[in-house]
């Protein structure tokens, strides 16, 4: 009979090889049980909470539509960031719509404006804010820039021309590449008292 016809008596190990279980120690098979045991429920775990997601997202915006048709407004302005709270204030719902940033070519022409008003400052006068913008400028393992830290750039106080015409060309460089829907849940156990997040990571159960 074939490999196949017997797999129930064959194991594969971590380099894709098919060992006999008896070859394999009673305490490596139990471990082998329990991760497997686990992680199929994890999956499965996995599978009903994507679902849930996607049910209260049309939940929600079935409501917002209804909410926008009444009162002839769009609820939660704009963006779509909106919070729902319950009658007696106890839950809340809160969903931000957070955009993906890239940038285009004009970020390396701020780049140029920025090296060329550090060198025309005063060497030495300026280093931290050298240093700063190296370290903005650079690159993770996939060779992207950091939105989050090119963008702090802009929160420092300094009026040079030069270095705001470097600013303005960072936020002409923006490029909204799509945008995706976060769903957070709060409850609040006293009457009066903050609104805590629910947790749904495994870790913070």
């Amino acid at each position: 009979m074939s490999t196949i016809e017997h797999a129930d008596q064959f194991r594969r190990n971590a380099q894709g090889h098919l060992v006999p279980l008896e070859q394999i120690k009673d305490i490596d098979r139990l471990r082998d049980d329990l991760v497997s045991d686990v992680i199929a429920k994890v999956r499965r775990l996995q599978a009903e909470m994507i679902k849930a997601k996607a049910e209260i997202a049309s939940e929600v915006d079935a409501f917002l539509t209804l909410s926008a048709r009444e009162y002839g407004t769009e609820y939660g302005g704009k963006k779509g960031n909106v919070t729902l709270t319950s009658f007696d204030g106890r839950y809340q719902i809160k969903r931000a719509i957070a955009d993906h940033l890239a940038f285009d070519e004009r970020l390396q022409v701020a780049k140029q404006l920025i090296d060329e008003c550090i060198h025309r400052w005063t060497e030495g006068s300026r280093s931290e804010v050298q240093a700063l913008v190296e370290h903005a400028f650079q690159t993770d393992k996939e060779g992207k820039i950091s939105t989050a830290r090119v963008l702090g750039l802009r929160s420092l106080k300094i009026e040079d021309q030069q270095w705001q015409k470097a600013m303005q060309a960072i936020m002409d460089s923006i490029q909204i590449t799509g945008s995706k829907a976060y769903m957070r849940f709060y409850e609040r156990h006293a009457h009066d008292g903050p609104h805590r997040q629910i947790p749904l990571d495994v870790a913070a159960l």
